[in-house]
């Protein structure tokens, strides 16, 4: 039972508050991706779970047990960081039992647990080169090797591909995803990077202001949106916010769509428009327009379909996929 209750927390730096009275729950084996823009206190969080901070007011439990006073290492996680934090001058096997090390854990039981971790992330080959020899990829690998010997409760993760080119980190997203499958552990990764949160998660968490916009599985926020900031978070191209009036509904202060929801015709759309800039991405087309009293438009069509910039267009949006939202930034019933 690894479950990770955060009850009532608050934090202040000062006369500051970066968190007030948040309450969360993580449920046991999932991954949990908290998510949201720089400033917006998912780190802070983070370090608050694993003890590294202390919250100014509320509670810590982890498996049911309020850990809020215990030290870091006797709250049963483990946490990876973006810096890797490796020892340059010793080998990754080393790196990988240093803690193991510290804690007098008897020589076989380490290398036993050693040869795990390194079966599991495909670091056999690797287990006598130092740092310095591996790529990027690789030292994230030890970096998470050091974390499951030690066989916690709870993994945490803080921002762990930044480091990483593009390449590299679809790939380590991939083979994360799969350490948690194999692993069935309860994993909570911080990121500001939202396809990192749709690829990873099986709840995501969006933070904004030190605050929880919403809470839920990765498609019932991309579909369901309950406030305007995590209709524009979630979502690569964003989705569109325009004003009501778009639609003809004063009423409404906001209504998104998104750009995959808006079709391209020749004549008779709701929005004429005009192309400013066309993306061919292969499988997709990206097309930046600016339609008339309305503004800045983004549509995704088909790869197959070919649009040059300054060409005319006619935009009509499905309209059982528009998403209102009133005045106080939260989701209205959707228009039919």
């Amino acid at each position: 039972m690894s479950e990770v209750q955060l009850q009532n927390i608050t934090k202040s730096f000062g006369a500051m508050t970066v968190i007030p009275n948040l309450n969360l729950t993580v449920p046991d084996g999932s991954f949990t991706v908290l998510v949201g823009p720089s400033g917006c206190g998912k780190s802070t969080l983070l370090r608050i779970i694993s003890g590294l901070e202390m919250p100014s007011s509320g509670d810590v439990l982890i498996g049911g047990q309020d850990v809020t006073l215990e030290e870091p290492s006797k709250r049963g996680i483990s946490m990876v960081f973006q810096s890797y934090a490796l020892y340059p001058h010793m080998t990754v096997a080393q790196n990988i039992d240093f803690g193991l090390r510290l804690a007098r854990m008897p020589a076989a039981e380490r290398e036993a647990r050693v040869a795990e971790a390194a079966r599991i992330l495909a670091l056999e080959d690797y287990l006598d080169r130092k740092p310095g020899q591996l790529s990027g990829g690789q030292r994230q690998r030890v970096a998470i090797g050091r974390s499951i010997v030690r066989h916690p409760k709870v993994f945490l993760f803080d921002e762990p591909l930044s480091n990483l080119d593009a390449a590299l980190r679809t790939q380590m997203r991939v083979e994360l995803a799969q350490l948690h499958q194999s692993l069935d552990a309860t994993m909570i990764y911080v990121t500001h990077d939202q396809v990192e949160a749709m690829t990873l998660a099986d709840q995501i968490v969006v933070m904004n202001a030190g605050r929880i916009e919403q809470v839920g599985a990765p498609m019932e926020l991309y579909d369901r949106p309950q406030t305007e900031f995590v209709a524009g978070f979630i979502g690569s191209p964003k989705m569109n916010l325009l004003p009501g009036s778009a639609i003809g509904q004063e009423e409404v202060k906001t209504v998104g769509i998104r750009p995959e929801h808006i079709a391209v015709t020749g004549e008779g759309g709701d929005w004429p428009a005009v192309a400013q800039v066309v993306e061919t991405l292969g499988a997709d087309t990206v097309v930046y327009a600016k339609a008339e009293r309305i503004g800045d438009v983004t549509v995704r069509l088909p790869g197959n379909i070919r649009l040059k910039a300054g060409e005319r267009l006619s935009l009509t949006p499905e309209r059982a996929n528009l998403h209102l939202f009133g005045h106080d930034g939260r989701r209205m019933e959707v228009v039919q």
